[in-house]
């Protein structure tokens, strides 16, 4: 015969092999099922399985006398056990600790009819009360629960699970007022601003800042007011839906201040661009409100530079 036919006759003589012998796969994946962890189905012990049959299938020498069924059984059933512990988040010694310790465990609460306490268990298993609640977190870190529902009237574990993430459109509306606000608070004037910083970001005492400028600590305070009032006009015209930076500031009756505030609100729409502006992550992330963008060109500053000297 020669070697081509003989390779096409030993893939027939595999085939046939894995083909009458798949129930095996089966069957001993059904058995193993009493000993699977949680987050293992059947399914991955079957696939383990079949492809043990096939490298068994591949290896098997009917001149040594032993059945196949017998010998590919125990390459099938290695297989799984290798399945279940790559799989498995508790370590050997951990399961082989535990196992001892429910034994010990379901002895004691036949003997006392109640579940014993660490202490009784530190004294039946030789082991120190440390030691078996190490053995307990053990465990419980490697117990999987699943997030499926189980039954038909089951909505499972995850139908309880609440996402307080923001949505994202959620994300980038919040994300663009934060920039308008960080914007706001860098083009306010310089006195102005570390009032404001410093009492409301930085958590300073009024008192503090007023030394550290100079002044009374009631014209901190006005400062202070001031700034809000700054920051309160720049964002409620520039999140308005309907509004454009400046509109309705020349209404006011003191035409100079107004004219300031129609600068500075102007101001910061320009200091940052859209994308810039909106930064996502950068607000996912906690940016601070007081981190200072690229300066705006000077001639963007020059309409209110009056303004920045407080």
């Amino acid at each position: 015969m020669s070697a081509p036919a003989r390779t096409t006759e030993a893939a027939k003589a595999v085939e046939e092999l894995v083909t009458s012998h798949l129930p095996l796969v089966g069957h001993i994946a059904r058995e193993a099922a009493a000993r699977l962890p949680r987050h293992l189905d059947t399914d991955d012990l079957y696939g383990a399985g079949a492809l043990a049959l096939v490298q068994a299938a591949q290896s098997f020498d009917p001149t040594l006398g032993v059945p196949f069924a017998r010998f590919a059984a125990t390459r099938i059933r290695g297989a799984m056990i290798d399945q279940m512990r790559q799989r498995d988040w508790a370590t050997r010694s951990v399961r082989s600790r535990a196992r001892a310790l429910a034994a010990v465990t379901e002895e004691l609460t036949r003997a006392l009819s109640r579940m014993p306490t660490d202490a009784e268990l530190a004294a039946a298993s030789g082991l120190t009360e440390a030691e078996v609640r190490q053995v307990h977190e053990g465990t419980d870190r490697a117990a999987l629960l699943s997030l499926d529902p189980l039954a038909s009237d089951d909505d499972g574990l995850g139908a309880h699970l609440v996402d307080h993430s923001p949505r994202p459109e959620e994300a980038l509306v919040a994300a663009e007022r934060a920039g308008y606000l960080r914007d706001a608070i860098a083009e306010l004037p310089d006195r102005v601003r570390l009032v404001v910083t410093g009492y409301y970001l930085e958590h300073r005492p009024l008192t503090e800042l007023a030394d550290e400028l100079g002044v009374t600590q009631s014209r901190a305070s006005q400062l202070r007011a001031e700034g809000l009032d700054l920051l309160k006009e720049a964002l409620s015209k520039l999140l308005s839906d309907d509004a454009r930076a400046g509109e309705g500031a020349l209404d006011e009756p003191d035409g100079v201040r107004a004219r300031r505030r129609d600068a500075y609100v102007a101001a910061v729409a320009k200091r940052s661009t859209i994308r810039g502006r909106a930064d996502v992550q950068a607000y996912l992330d906690g940016a601070a409100l007081s981190a200072k963008p690229a300066a705006a060109p000077a001639s963007r500053r020059d309409p209110h530079a009056a303004y920045r000297a407080g």
